[in-house]
């Protein structure tokens, strides 16, 4: 058994209010190749799954395109009635095979997607619902309001943004407040720098997808790689360290659908690197 405890990566208040520790999970890697289908090994992610609130993490973000469906359900079936644990999901891309995604915004497809997941997922109200992309074919206030709306009914507690700039937050805090913010974002990959900046200063929680991407700079005789022997640790646990020091409102999902490297991830709460290696990380990219 790991000594690991997601409690070590620190804690947040989504919304002001809906306190999580910060190294939460990412359940996209629990269905099948190309975010499609059941999972290969269907007990090892079931499994997976429970050992989530076992190791500390009580924020677990999902969406109802990954299987599509296949995920809220198995989520579901291994974790409900959900003690303690806020489960994040998200709506607004269809699926129409294997690896493929698209935008879909229409009001009444995001009113039916909340409803459905209410239903898969068990519960009576979405703790953080997020529109996974804003349609630029259907005007985003009409997907605000929409969102307003369920939100103002008790279907959704509070609301989060995926893929969006400065600009777009601003426009959707017109029609209820941004709670959280899922962009893009890791060692390698900091184009929404100022994204993440504007979060900090209004106290939204900043969620990277694809945070364990380390690429090149994990090669061996790297900068990265001397840290990661430093601490006797993976490349990917110091990205996550990495991230988890970056800023407070940081909240890293890794996803797997394996014990072994959920455990793995979760140790990266326990590694605190010093000024010099955080200074020499930030100058990789």
């Amino acid at each position: 058994m790991t000594t690991a405890n997601a409690a070590k990566s620190g804690s947040f208040k989504i919304g002001g209010d809906l306190a999580v520790n910060r190294l939460g999970f990412g359940a996209m890697r629990i269905v099948g190749k190309g975010v499609w289908g059941e999972p290969e090994d269907r007990d090892e992610a079931l499994r997976t799954l429970r050992r989530v609130p076992e190791l500390g993490i009580d924020l677990i973000d999902t969406a109802d395109s990954y299987g599509p469906e296949i995920s809220e359900r198995l989520i579901r079936e291994a974790l409900h009635p959900y003690k303690g644990l806020v489960i994040a999901t998200k709506g607004g891309l269809l699926r129409p095979a294997p690896d493929q995604w698209e935008t879909c915004g229409r009001p009444d497809y995001l009113r039916q997607q909340v409803f459905i997941s209410l239903r898969r997922l068990g519960v009576e109200r979405i703790d953080l619902w997020q529109l996974h992309r804003v349609d630029p074919n259907v005007p985003r206030d009409e997907q605000f309001s929409a969102i307003a709306a369920m939100q103002k009914e008790g279907l959704i507690r509070h609301v989060g943004l995926s893929e969006v700039g400065v600009e777009q937050i601003t426009a959707a805090q017109k029609h209820f407040k941004v709670a959280t913010v899922q962009n893009l974002y890791n060692l390698t990959k900091r184009s929404s720098e100022p994204v993440l900046e504007h979060c900090e200063k209004h106290g939204i929680g900043f969620i990277p997808w694809f945070p364990l991407a380390a690429g090149n700079l994990a090669k061996p005789g790297s900068k990265l790689d001397a840290i990661a022997h430093a601490h006797d640790a993976s490349p990917g646990q110091i990205a996550l360290a990495w991230l988890l020091q970056r800023s407070p409102v940081m909240l890293p999902i890794p996803g797997t659908g394996k014990v072994k490297h959920l455990e793995e991830n979760v140790a990266a709460a326990n590694i605190t690197l010093t000024d010099a290696q955080f200074a020499d990380l930030n100058a990789l990219a």
